[in-house]
């Protein structure tokens, strides 16, 4: 199989390159040339959103199988690539999320639940207008028959460049005592950034179409057996996890998601992005890993690296500060 990766240098993109490389898949990989290209695949450079920026793309000549396109910003540079290769591919997958259905989501939606809209032709608007657009731009250029709409879920796994769960690894190597958002059983989706991939590459090399939520099945993992993972691996001799309510967190300010990064407190919030239906895609073969093993091997990697993840600088700093978690525990 012939893969293009538009990116591929960070994260998901790198995550697909990666399983690519290890099914023995032929890959190029299209970026900006910001870091360096992983070994054995063919660089292609250029800017998507600079004025011939695809200059590079076009003059290859080359065709592929398949296309992977995570782009996240704005719809037009999805459909000004896919514009370039709809004669020259197979398929195209395009990365979304599950933020392009309409808020708030339901316990148990599926792909048939309403979304927001969308413009193929737009700059950036905002996150889940850009992915819908996104989603728009590749079907008006590919046909729905040859396009495949991954919406993922929260992505998780070595590589991460948001920090949520780095931040939590770094927090319990610190030690002491650490808040834990309550309840400890509270449940929670994510997919590992392996598992993505390997789905999106399935679903290329199947013939796919469609629509399909890519996170792990609802009640996947708990919030407890998230931490208590981290703590496994990471944990200082003096670590101790302190269950706190949410009506406690709530009251102290702290911002859910963001300060804690992946916990949300019971309610609408938490129901849209922890309970969403996987049904179709674990029809189609979507497999999610245990949690232990998510947790363990991006401690590894955030290790390998130095203990500091890598930041995207178009997405906020995550993470909370230890006055404003020690004031909460009455430290």
């Amino acid at each position: 199989m012939r893969l293009l990766m538009l990116g591929g240098t960070e994260f998901v993109g790198r995550a697909v390159v990666d399983a690519a490389l290890a099914r023995g898949w032929d890959v190029t990989v299209f970026h900006r040339g910001r870091h360096e290209a992983p070994a054995d695949v063919t660089s292609l450079h250029g800017d998507r959103t600079a004025d011939d920026g695809l200059a590079a793309l076009s003059a290859s000549g080359a065709e592929w199988d398949v296309v992977v396109d995570t782009w996240s910003g704005a719809p037009s540079a999805v459909r000004d690539a896919a514009r370039v290769l709809a004669g020259r591919a197979g398929r195209y997958v395009y990365v979304s999320s599950g933020s392009v259905y309409r808020y708030p989501g339901a316990a148990g939606s599926d792909e048939s639940y309403p979304l927001v809209e969308g413009d193929p032709d737009a700059q950036s608007v905002a996150y889940a207008e850009d992915k819908r657009g996104g989603e728009l731009a590749a079907v008006a250029e590919f046909g729905a028959e040859r396009v495949v709409l991954a919406r993922a879920g929260l992505i998780l796994g070595p590589y991460e460049n948001i920090g949520r769960l780095p931040w939590w690894l770094n927090r319990v190597a610190r030690g002491g005592p650490v808040l834990a958002p309550g309840p400890r059983e509270s449940d929670i989706q994510y997919i590992d950034v392996r598992d993505l991939a390997e789905w999106v590459l399935d679903a290329g090399f199947a013939g796919l179409h469609g629509p399909y939520n890519i996170v792990s099945p609802i009640a996947h993992t708990t919030m407890g057996e998230f931490l208590e993972a981290c703590v496994a691996v990471a944990g200082a001799d003096d670590v101790e996890l302190r269950w706190t309510e949410p009506s406690v967190i709530a009251d102290a300010g702290i911002e859910p998601w963001m300060e804690l990064p992946v916990w949300l407190p019971p309610g609408d919030l938490h129901d849209t992005m922890h309970r969403t239906s996987t049904e179709k895609a674990v029809a189609a073969g979507l497999r999610a890993r245990p949690v232990a093993e998510t947790v363990a091997d991006t401690w590894q990697w955030l290790r390998s690296i130095g203990g500091v993840a890598p930041q995207r600088p178009d997405r906020p700093v995550v993470g909370l500060a230890a006055e404003k978690e020690a004031k909460v525990l009455g430290l």
